[in-house]
């Protein structure tokens, strides 16, 4: 739906504003006097004079902008209220020109649009409206419709809006040349259809209403003239296009001084777009009328209570405003569907509602039913006597009251009756009343002259003249009055009887039915139609006694009947359905009053297999069908509920009988419906969990949200309706609590309990993965920092021992600091922090306590240690880790937040909290002013943190405004900068490009030039050299690599190739190397996986990059160099080499990494053969073996496809010459020299690590079991290397530790551990978890001390149970570098070392992580569960497609395998979801086509199963199956419940019971009732079938079916005692239909006529029972066959007396179970069949004509016309 706009026109702007508050101002380049609404925007009326200043504003509302959202809301614009947007408008790009006054109006269709020239259609052609010489004075917003006024010519026209199409031939073609092609995609043209002359102002008000035919009309107020001139609309629709017209002759005046449209007749009745709308007029005699287009209602009148004092003071008059006794209405206005403000002579004015539909629903369905049923001149008549032609009195004395509405409705319709049977006098020839006014009229005699004489138009008038032929003429007239009385009826007897059927499928209507039933029997007794009486008097006997049958009937036409026609299209398909039983009424499309029956009829008809033929079925009805595709006649069934918005409330209104074989659908589908339904279609099935599921993927704006809320809950029951928000709790303890030592205590905190940035990972979803498993509460401790570490030392101390405690408080230190990089990872998006909070970062504690001494607190000596120093990166990491908890999910990070947790002073926990923002794109709130002040700070680590955090957010995008704001942080330039940043914030810089000018930087994109300004060799030559730290530089470096990633950028190729071998800008050597390996870095991730697709000089680079390996030389160094600029050449080669001779120490690592990332996964065999493994003597001497390790890396990365994770390929890897060297270490008859062979075990370990590595890297995330057991005997294998435990098994080498140090085994250990976790990330793997348990806790005696590795096992401790085991990795490219930034395998020595790899590169590995996590939701109680899920991926080159099965919450392939998830188990309904295997990442929070909503899959437990948390094993379900064995059913009757109606001790209640597997609230109700221990003995055997259904409906999840089992039940067991006791319970018939029709679907489903996999919802032999019990009964009544045979002779039922009501009763439902027509039908059709008879019985013909009847009364038919022979 649109929502509505205010549009207020000011002077050179429009202002819109929206309902929620949202406002939009649209700059207007020329003098706009008016504005219009229309469907499909506003119409600008422009000024003729440009030049005028004068403007008036004007205000409109309309809903036309509703299909798009204003973008931005007033709460986000800080304090201003209003937006002001430069829209590229046709103003702008025509006015400019010498165009200014080509086009009059213009027509805005979006606020975020241009406005639009307009045409007018003049002979064909279209011209733009220029020079328009008349005024607009109205258009309507509901039909593109406008009405103007020439003064000059003193006419009225009135104008279609048309749309044209753009290749249309207009005149001014030149003009648009101007505007671009596809700006002005469609056109709008006016096109005048009427036009009236002859007066000389405009007219003062002009409205849209609608005819008594529903025809729109267009009034004019003339008030000058005192009249009202209408104007009617014809309407055609062709190819779903409306056109609008006006023919010459439709168009009428009305007296009138005053005119508003109402809605009064018809409230709520549409016709297309427009409602149904009246007109009243205040006559020029002060008379205040009401019309239906031309026709008069009636006159209102003011009350006259309204002259007397006292009423005026209880209407809350003022006291001194006294009413006078002559007050007249002297104007209307404010009018507003049915209310209208009245002015007064005296000033007054009165608010007053005029006289609506009637309160009675019967009667409001009649009216409906006659307006929609009834010809044009039937209903004129039927409305002139409904409003008594006008009569106030009539008015006054109505009543609102419910009965004497219909008792009013009655007496007209008898009124009607009566006169046809009453002879009128014409003596008179005055008219009294319209209707004789209209008998005697001229036109009517003319009319009579020319044309057939039918309905009201028939009746002949009096013939004044003719005296002589009086009295024939009268007989005449009476005659023909008859016969239009007699139409009349006929035709009001037919729309009743349409209401009268579609009220049986309404089972809380059936007083209305009884009182319709009274009212059709008079009307079906007048027009003599036995059939229709009989018809009534079978449903309701009791009306025999005063429907007393006429003696000549007019005709023997059989009644529709719905009931019949269901069961014929149950047994014999909807082809085979008799249509005469369907009403015209139900066949007629937008018919609302009997839209219940049609919607029944509809849903039948597609059940048995009627076809489409658009929206008409070929049964002849309507139906709406929902969008979705359908395989089954059940399913379109389904689409056709949702979209008739027939929903479970609905289903229980209707006849138990009725609605089994809808039931019957929506079970059939309710298994494995189709993905592509709406949510409203799955609410419909009781499947909630895949409605949700829907709404989560489809509800992305409001507007369509609150469209489908309301669809769901129209299909929904109240107390079925579960779609409520599953609200997870954020903590344990909100539900269960904390258990099992996972509580510290801290003695500075306020209540005592500790803040380590892990408190929260404790959630209902990590409870219910690990259960009562410790993992999380382990990893905690393992993970603190918080708190101070145990040292373990004698009860009594010695001096000497405190230099012990201090080394050990050293030892431990390393590890503390170490500890943050791990619970980063671990807790990693986990928690939902407000925005209004401060943020917070657990403490860093170093110090120690002593268990042995009362735990007391040891600190580190500041004299011995620079304590600062040692804290400075890890509080970094500390507050990085604090900073990656922040989840994702919630939303938009705030500019203001990150500002006001700015510290005064810049620290490093800031600067970690940028880093960690940053890695979660957040960064981008930032303004440039926001980095030019953190960078003016100089501070190291933020200005690190900023450069990266700001990469990350703006990753892959080379955006220039990051470049501009950089370009100012140099350390060196503050005067500088600080002179930029006063220039830009006093407004006097415009632009900072002339700063990269100024650089000679301009050749490069801005945000690389910002960059580049923290490369000091990339600086002009005229610029003053620079020292700036290592690791700022190398930070810029990687910055640039993120920010450019994946974009083979030429020039920044370049450039970062000859930073790899450049020094960097201090005398450091230490750092070139940390240098030249960002430098690979960024250059790698440029290129990231490109190869030689990528743009430049290829060949080149990549040659140069194997000559800094130490290659040979570099065969295109002349083309490269030419590629340079003069001044890039003069700066490159004096830095790059000293002479021709390459530091491969410095350079190697970076080139080799960049080659991996610029060909990962390219296959190039070309890079992999030059990448060679060294595999002869020298070249083991000449390379260095950690180099290795990265070729095996690179070689692996490349060669993607061929990694396995086999025992054999490692081998693989090896180099024969390596094999051979260390098989024989152990051997001492072996002859290697000692050299040698530390150079062969140097190899081999560097070898076996990079193969692990890459292990790691190409099963990232997958929780591959072969890869795990390979990395895991490895790692095993290392560390008996390290310390033998045991004698090595298998084969690998033993004795390495003799060859090899110490710190290279650790080192190699530890890297192979952390590929371990990378490929287990998140899986929380015990096996492995316990391998870094044991490696964290080795003592210092170990030599495990060393900060490198304790940072590594921290690491892989939060990547087993990265994002508290809800996240993992990714294997894309952007994901492998960055786990390769992050794995880079030289490890720190200290906390401060940043030589080699800077330590903020790695947290990194946060891009590179995905949250590929699911856990399933029970959509009844909100809360996590445990379930079985049957996961399936694609077919790859190592595995055939696989499936198996995993329990939730787990996680899940990775998109690019995924193919199938499927809900299995026998506990849960199932559900299967479907993906296209795709090489994306995974889906994004709030990302359109994400199949699951925040990681949740709703489901919906069975009816009769417990959740896996409370029955594990199944046993308590088994129990739902033997519940008739629990309860002792078998001998119930037995059964002597306690007098005090206590149940013994330990007992179980079946509602206790029922309780435990369904959640339903009508289950729970019925059970307690079946409990209830006030059932006395006689109720036993009903008690005991409550039992067996609640069991059925259980087991089965059918709990819906209780309602139709006791209704059958019931109305059998009620038959059974009105039988036996005579007492009258049931004076209708209707449940004998209602069973009849539960009789037929049994039967359709023995036939095949139904199907369903799980049988019928309802037990065949319960409905076999029921037909039998019904026939037994009908066939033992003594009396019933007379009766029947006297009804067959006289038609006449049984005598009035009580014996005769009994026997009415039994009569009338052996008529109805056996299907017996009426007599005059037998009688009729026994006529015919006689004279050809020529056997003696008539049961073949009969048979054979009255084939729904069954063949018992065929029989007694047989008997009956065999005995009438006889006499």
């Amino acid at each position: 739906m649109a929502q509505a706009l205010l549009c207020v026109l000011q002077i050179g702007s429009l202002t819109i504003y929206n309902i929620s508050g949202e406002v939009t101002s649209i700059p207007l380049s020329r003098a706009i006097i008016s504005i219009w609404a229309l469907p499909f925007g506003l119409l600008f009326q422009q000024q003729a004079d440009a030049s005028a200043t004068t403007n008036v504003p004007i205000s409109s509302a309309s809903p036309l902008f509703g299909v798009r959202e204003i973008p931005r809301s007033r709460r986000e614009t800080g304090n201003s209220p209003q937006h002001s947007y430069n829209f590229p408008s046709l103003f702008d790009n025509i006015v400019k020109g010498e165009t200014s006054s080509i086009s009059s109006h213009l027509i805005l269709k979006d606020p975020l649009e241009g406005p639009q020239l307009t045409y007018i259609e003049e002979r064909g052609k279209y011209n733009i409206m220029k020079e328009f010489d008349e005024t607009t004075i109205w258009t309507s917003d509901q039909i593109p419709v406008m009405a103007s006024y020439n003064k000059g010519k003193m006419q009225h026209s009135v104008w279609v809006v048309d749309v044209i199409s753009s290749n249309l031939e207009v005149e001014n073609a030149n003009i648009l040349d101007l505007i671009p092609s596809g700006v002005v995609p469609i056109q709008f043209s006016f096109r005048r259809i009427w036009q009236g002359k002859g007066v000389q102002t405009a007219a003062c008000k002009v409205f849209l209403a609608t005819d008594d035919d529903s025809a729109p009309i267009i009034c004019f107020l003339h008030q000058d003239q005192r009249k009202l001139l209408s104007v009617r609309l014809q309407s055609v629709e062709i190819d779903n296009e409306i056109l609008f017209d006006i023919k010459p002759d439709m168009s009428w005046s009305i007296p009138a001084i005053a005119a508003a449209p109402v809605i009064v007749t018809r409230p709520r009745v549409r016709v297309g777009l427009l409602p149904y709308s009246d007109i009243i007029v205040l006559a020029p005699e002060n008379a205040l009328l009401l019309y239906s287009g031309k026709q008069c209602l009636c006159r209102y009148v003011l009350p006259s209570s309204l002259s007397k004092d006292r009423l005026s003071h209880n209407l809350d008059f003022p006291e001194r405003a006294s009413v006078s006794h002559d007050l007249k209405i002297i104007g209307v206005a404010d009018a507003i569907e049915g209310r209208i403000n009245i002015v007064v002579n005296s000033g007054q004015i009165f608010r007053c509602a005029l006289r609506r539909r009637p309160s009675s629903s019967l009667a409001n369905d009649c009216i409906s039913a006659m307006a929609k049923g009834l010809s044009s001149n039937f209903y004129s008549h039927f409305l002139s006597l409904l409003w008594k032609d006008g009569d106030s009195a009539y008015l006054s004395e109505a009543d609102n009251g419910v009965n004497l509405e219909w008792d009013s409705f009655c007496s007209i319709i008898l009124q009607m009756c009566r006169s046809s049977t009453s002879t009128q006098k014409h003596s008179n020839p005055t008219a009294h009343s319209s209707w004789e006014f209209l008998i005697n009229s001229k036109f009517h005699k003319n009319f009579c002259k020319h044309n057939r004489v039918t309905g009201v138009s028939s009746v002949i008038s009096l013939d004044m003249q003719k005296l002589d032929s009086f009295e024939s003429n009268l007989k005449t007239v009476e005659k023909i009055e008859k016969s239009f009385y007699s139409e009349l009826m006929m035709e009001s007897l037919d729309c009743l009887h349409a209401v009268y059927e579609s009220l049986k499928l309404d089972t809380l209507r059936k007083r209305d039915l009884e009182l319709l039933a009274v009212l059709l029997c008079d009307i079906a007794k007048f027009v003599g139609e036995q059939s229709y009486l009989d018809h009534y008097i079978r449903d309701f006997p009791g009306l025999s006694k005063n429907a007393g049958m006429s003696k000549t009937f007019l005709s023997c036409k059989t009644p529709p009947s719905l009931f019949r026609w269901l069961e014929n299209c149950l047994l014999h398909g909807c082809d085979s359905a008799n249509q005469n039983d369907l009403s015209p009424l139900i066949c007629q499309n937008g018919s609302s009053v009997v839209s219940w029956g049609r919607k029944v009829v509809s849903f039948y008809s597609l059940l048995c297999g009627a076809k489409q033929i658009g929206k008409k079925l070929s049964s002849g009805v309507y139906c709406n069908i929902a969008a979705g595709s359908h395989c089954t006649k059940e399913e379109l069934t389904v689409l056709a509920m949702v979209g008739e918005r027939f929903g479970l409330k609905q289903l229980d209104l209707l006849p138990s009988g009725v609605s089994l074989p809808l039931r019957h659908a929506l079970d059939k589908c309710r298994e494995s419906p189709p993905t592509d339904w709406p949510a409203a279609a799955y609410v419909l099935l009781g499947r909630e969990d895949l409605a949700l599921s829907c709404l989560a993927r489809s509800c992305k704006s409001k507007e369509f949200e609150t469209q489908t809320n309301v669809n769901l809950i129209s299909i929904s029951t109240p107390y079925m309706l579960h779609l409520h928000p599953v609200t997870i709790p954020s903590t344990v303890s909100d539900t269960i609590g904390l258990e099992g030592g996972a509580k510290f205590e801290d003695a500075d905190s306020i209540d005592g309990s500790m803040t380590d940035g892990m408190e929260h990972i404790f959630n209902s979803s990590t409870q219910l993965r690990y259960g009562r498993d410790l993992r999380l509460n382990e990893v905690r401790r393992l993970l603190c920092s918080a708190r101070p570490v145990a040292i373990q030392t004698s009860v009594n101390p010695s001096a000497s021992d405190q230099d012990v405690q201090q080394a050990q408080l050293w030892h431990l230190a390393q590890r503390t600091t170490s500890l943050p990089l791990g619970r980063g990872a671990f807790t990693l998006g986990t928690i939902y922090t407000l925005l209004t909070e401060a943020f917070v970062v657990p403490k860093l504690v170093l110090a120690g306590r002593l268990p042995a001494q009362q735990n007391a607190t040891v600190n580190l000596d500041p004299n011995a240690r620079n304590i600062q120093e040692l804290k400075s990166w890890p509080e970094f990491h500390n507050a990085v880790a604090a900073g990656l908890r922040l989840a994702p999910l919630q939303g938009k990070m705030s500019r203001t937040w990150i500002i006001y947790n700015k510290p005064g002073e810049p620290n490093a926990i800031h600067a970690g909290l940028l880093l960690a923002l940053g890695l979660h794109g957040y960064l981008r709130v930032l303004n440039l002013t926001d980095i030019f002040q953190y960078y003016a700070e100089e501070h190291e680590s933020t200005t690190v943190a900023l450069m990266l955090g700001l990469a990350a957010s703006y990753r892959g995008t080379m955006d220039p405004s990051i470049s501009k704001c950089q370009c100012l942080f140099i350390t060196p330039l503050i005067f500088f900068y600080g002179f930029v940043c006063v220039c830009i914030m006093l407004d006097y810089i415009k632009d900072v490009e002339w700063i990269f000018h100024s650089l000679s930087m301009n050749h490069l994109p801005f945000k690389a030039s910002s960059l580049y300004v923290h490369i000091p060799a990339r600086h002009p030559s005229s610029f003053p050299e620079l020292e700036l730290p290592t690791l700022l530089q190398s930070a810029a470096l990687m910055s640039i690599g993120l920010l450019y990633e994946g974009s083979a950028h030429p020039q920044t190729m370049q450039i970062l190739l000859g930073e790899i071998g450049r020094r960097s800008g201090g005398d450091n050597v230490l750092e070139r190397e940390g240098y030249a390996v960002s430098a690979g870095f960024s250059l790698g991730l440029v290129s990231l996986g490109r190869g030689y697709d990528a743009l430049g000089l290829m060949d080149a680079m990549v040659d140069r990059l194997f000559h800094y390996i130490g290659g040979k030389e570099v065969h295109n160094e002349r083309y490269f160099s030419s590629a340079l600029s003069a001044d890039d050449h003069g700066r490159v080669a004096p830095q790059m080499m000293d002479g021709n001779a390459v530091n491969v120490d410095v350079t190697a690592p970076g080139a080799i990494i960049a080659l991996a990332l610029m060909f990962l996964k390219t296959e190039s065999q070309t890079i992999v053969s030059k990448l060679s493994i060294p595999h002869t003597h020298f070249d083991l001497q000449y390379v260095r073996p950690d180099f290795i390790m990265l070729r095996v890396i690179a070689r692996n990365l490349i060669m993607w496809s061929r990694v396995h994770p086999t025992q054999d390929w490692i081998q693989s890897q090896i180099p024969d010459i390596v094999k051979n060297g260390v098989q024989w270490l152990g051997d001492d008859t072996s002859d290697i020299d000692e050299m040698d062979a530390e150079v062969f075990v140097q190899a081999y370990v560097n070898i076996v690590a990079g193969a692990c590595i890459s292990l790691g890297l190409r099963f990232a995330g997958t929780n591959d079991g072969n890869a795990q057991e390979l990395l895991y005997s490895y790692a095993l294998y290392f560390l008996k290397e390290i310390k033998p435990v045991s004698a090595t098994s298998g084969t690998f080498p033993r004795g390495l530790s003799h060859y090899v140090d110490r710190g290279t085994l650790e080192m190699c250990l530890h890297l192979i551990v952390l590929s371990l976790s990378v490929v287990m990330a998140g899986s929380g793997h015990l096996q492995t978890f316990r391998l870094l348990r044991f490696l964290r806790s080795r003592n210092s005696a170990d030599g495990h001390t060393n900060y490198g590795v304790q940072m590594a096992v921290s690491l892989a401790i939060g990547f087993l149970f990265l994002g508290g085991g809800m996240r993992t990795f990714s294997t894309g490219n952007g994901s492998i570098a960055a786990l390769l930034i992050t794995l880079y395998p030289r490890l720190p020595t200290g906390p401060n070392d940043n030589r080699c790899h800077l330590q903020a590169f790695r947290h990194l590995y946060v891009l590179a992580t995905e949250a590929r996590w699911i856990q399933t939701v029970d959509v009844d109680t909100g809360l996590p569960v445990y379930a079985p899920l049957e996961v399936t991926i694609k077919e790859t080159d190592h595995y055939a497609e696989t499936s198996f099965c995993e329990v939730t919450p787990c996680l899940l392939p990775e998109r690019a395998v995924l193919k199938t998830i499927r809900v299995c188990g026998p506990r849960y309904w199932p559900q299967v979801i479907e993906f296209a295997p795709e090489d994306k990442p995974w889906w994004s929070f709030g990302d359109k086509s994400n199949p699951f909503s925040s990681g949740v899959l709703y489901i919906k437990r069975k009816v009769g199963a417990c959740s896996y948390v409370d029955d594990p094993i199944g046993c308590q379900s088994l129990l739902s199956r033997a519940m008739h064995k629990v309860f002792g059913l078998t001998s119930l009757k037995a059964y002597n419940p306690r007098d005090d109606g206590c149940s013994e001790p330990g007992s179980v209640t079946v509602d206790q019971l029922v309780g435990t597997f369904s959640s339903d609230p009508s289950l729970i109700a019925f059970a307690q009732l079946c409990c209830d221990p006030s059932w006395n003995g006689t109720d036993v055997d009903f008690q005991e079938f409550c039992l067996q259904v609640l069991f059925e409906c259980v087991s089965k999840d059918r709990p819906a079916l209780l309602q139709v089992y006791l209704s059958l039940y019931t109305t059998i067991g009620t038959m059974a005692d009105q039988f036996t006791s005579g007492t009258v319970v049931l004076g209708d018939s209707l449940s004998i239909t209602n069973l009849k029709l539960a009789v037929a679907y049994n039967e359709a489903l023995l036939s095949g006529r139904l199907t369903n996999s799980r049988g019928g919802i309802v037990q065949s032999n319960f409905l076999g029972s029921l037909k039998k019990r019904v026939e037994e009964l009908l066939n033992c009544c003594d009396g019933l066959k007379d009766d029947f045979h006297n009804y067959m002779k006289t038609g006449t039922w049984p005598c009035r007396d009580s014996q005769g009501e009994r026997n009415s009763i039994l009569l009338s439902w052996y008529l109805q179970w056996f299907g017996v027509p009426a007599p005059s039908v037998i009688k009729t059709v026994a006529e015919r069949i006689r004279p050809k008879l020529k056997s003696s019985s008539f049961v073949p013909v009969l048979r054979l004509l009255f084939p729904n009847t069954d063949i018992n009364a065929i029989g007694e038919i047989d008997k009956f016309l065999s005995s009438e022979d006889s006499k």
